[in-house]
């Protein structure tokens, strides 16, 4: 532990970049005004100034939305559990993922009323206290409320200054486990269910991403495609790339038509859906993927998506 606290001092005091997520996750920019925020992080992780008055690429443009474009109804829409309401008028709930419980706070689980296979998550952030019990036997109880509690006190806002998720009432929610027989798996190993998420630019879908294994950061794949099924000509870096290329859904026509309803007269929204057993399941909207920061393997790519949205 001592040489692990020893690499992040380090870290902080040679690298500028290091320095501010440390004192932004102690919570030293707290009080500090979201666009000064917004400026200081997008150039210490991307390495360029964020220019409001012109903004170009499509990373500068999701910031210019994070400030101008705070509508109520966006809380809802990132909201996990919200949502599923919202689904349900939209396009309707034979999409939506079988619910099991929602708790108003991590202590009031009954860990013993769930069933041997579920999903435990906050219903407003992203990744941190979520849990995938695949054999409820070897779950430790402990380690997974503790997990909760910390996702559960996590304000996701601060952390990028990302509005919809201002003010999203907190909760915990379990969700049926999924599984898919049909998965196609890299090297023999099985990848988790496969995530696709279309990049959706004034209610039309110009591109998507394949996503493979995101329960482990270090093995997972990404890889952004072509309406037509084929490699785009750009990718993100802070991933690897699909080793080749999937295998297209049975019902992809359907998910394009998903994706053009729930992203109408919005400038920019990320579909998130599954195909598990020949049927689509949602997964979750995202307006600002990578908090506006992803690095792509270019300023050339960033810019080529931020000519598809117009401000």
């Amino acid at each position: 532990m001592i040489y692990k606290y020893i690499g992040i001092i380090r870290k902080c005091i040679t690298n500028k970049a290091s320095r501010f997520n440390y004192l932004a996750a102690m919570g030293f920019y707290n009080k500090m005004p979201d666009e000064e925020y917004l400026r200081r992080k997008f150039k210490n992780t991307l390495g360029y100034d964020l220019n409001l008055d012109n903004p170009k690429t499509f990373n500068e443009k999701l910031q210019w939305l994070k400030l101008f474009d705070q509508k109520p109804e966006y809380t809802l829409m990132v909201d996990k559990y919200l949502v599923r309401e919202y689904i349900s008028k939209t396009i309707g709930k034979q999409y939506l993922i079988p619910l099991i419980n929602v708790w108003e706070t991590p202590d009031k689980i009954d860990f013993s009323l769930l069933p041997e296979q579920f999903v435990l998550k906050c219903n407003h952030n992203s990744g941190i206290g979520m849990y995938i019990c695949r054999d409820r036997s070897m779950m430790n109880v402990s380690k997974v409320k503790a997990a909760l509690k910390k996702g559960y006190k996590e304000n996701y806002y601060l952390e990028n200054r990302e509005w919809p998720y201002k003010n999203v009432p907190k909760r915990i929610i379990a969700e049926k486990y999924m599984s898919d027989d049909t998965r196609f798996t890299d090297k023999g190993r099985t990848t988790g269910l496969t995530d696709y998420k279309f990049y959706c630019f004034h209610g039309e879908p110009k591109y998507l991403y394949v996503s493979q294994g995101l329960e482990d950061h270090k093995t997972a794949r990404i890889s952004f495609l072509n309406l037509d099924w084929s490699f785009a000509d750009f990718r993100r870096i802070d991933y690897l790339p699909l080793e080749r290329l999937p295998k297209k859904p049975v019902n992809y026509m359907e998910m394009l038509q998903i994706a053009r309803i729930l992203s109408q007269n919005i400038p920019f929204l990320r579909v998130d859906l599954y195909e598990i057993q020949k049927k689509i399941y949602f997964g979750e909207l995202t307006f600002s993927p990578c908090a506006g920061m992803m690095p792509f393997d270019s300023r050339e790519s960033d810019l080529k998506l931020g000519n598809l949205l117009q401000l």
